[in-house]
């Protein structure tokens, strides 16, 4: 596929061209790939027990660069009611499916959260979620989404990449969850006023686990359930956070084209709003 998304006459066209281009590619590198979903839990009963305090206890702890300590001293007050207020509602998030919901009841209310164009959109993906012949390197928060490499053209991560390039979109691969923080926090800082919706991907540990950080940080959005070789320990987890994760993590085939419809919503305001400024 040579010509961007954008050249195309359409939406579909744009993606039939880049899935005829994944399945040329597919004959040239055969990626590995889970021929089967493994069936162990997504989270196992020892870790899920006490789970915000420890989720809470790793923040902390490995705040490193002091990001989410320096961000939370501009706003304390605000910051520590909006964290206890998610805390005691129970659950962080509302769930549909794979879609783990924050701030937002429905998909249909994310969406239209997303008519606006001045709005800013983090779409982000688990760096574990890419493939072993990734050419930017798998562990890595680097993403070339390379129209004309095979491996990209069979990535979903490039696919979505590559098709959502518009102005007020960030477009992320995350290595660890105080790198998606310090970039959330980057955004608003450089953005105030505006307001941030997010669609990320993740293991369903991580969206228990930090659900009540993003509700702190007031942003809104869809954290995405990743299956395969997820992380269900702290240990893995732990060690997944350092590159250390031997599996491929993937997002489900009707998953995925809940996300691509989600990102085709998001790209058609865009030509909207550009068409009502060009009449």
């Amino acid at each position: 596929m040579h010509k961007s998304w954008h050249e195309y006459v359409t939406w579909q066209d744009a993606e039939a061209a880049w899935d005829d281009c994944s399945q040329a590619a597919s004959q040239r590198l055969p990626l590995k790939r889970l021929t089967t979903l493994p069936s162990t839990p997504n989270i196992t009963k020892e870790t899920a027990r006490h789970l915000r305090w420890k989720s809470f206890k790793y923040m902390v702890s490995h705040d490193c660069r002091g990001i989410l300590r320096k961000n939370f001293l501009k706003l304390p007050l605000r910051y520590s009611v909006r964290f206890v207020k998610s805390v005691l509602k129970g659950k962080a998030y509302s769930r549909d499916g794979d879609f783990f919901l924050y701030g937002v009841d429905s998909v249909e209310e994310f969406k239209e959260r997303l008519r606006d164009p001045e709005s800013i959109f983090i779409l982000g993906f688990s760096y574990c979620h890419k493939p072993f012949e990734c050419p930017a390197e798998r562990f890595s928060s680097k993403c070339c989404a390379d129209s004309n490499h095979d491996a990209c053209c069979q990535c979903f991560i490039g696919k979505c990449m590559h098709l959502l390039s518009s102005a007020n979109t960030i477009r992320v691969v995350v290595p660890t969850v105080h790198d998606i923080g310090a970039k959330v926090f980057e955004v608003m800082n450089a953005n105030p006023g505006r307001r941030v919706f997010f669609l990320i991907t993740a293991c369903e540990l991580s969206l228990e686990m930090f659900g009540d950080w993003g509700n702190m940080a007031g942003i809104k959005g869809i954290g995405v359930r990743l299956g395969g070789r997820v992380c269900n320990t702290m240990k893995a987890f732990e060690l997944s956070e350092k590159g250390i994760k031997p599996g491929l993590t993937v997002v489900a085939g009707d998953t995925q084209r809940r996300i691509l419809d989600i990102l085709k919503w998001r790209y058609d305001q865009f030509l909207v709003a550009k068409n009502s400024v060009n009449l």
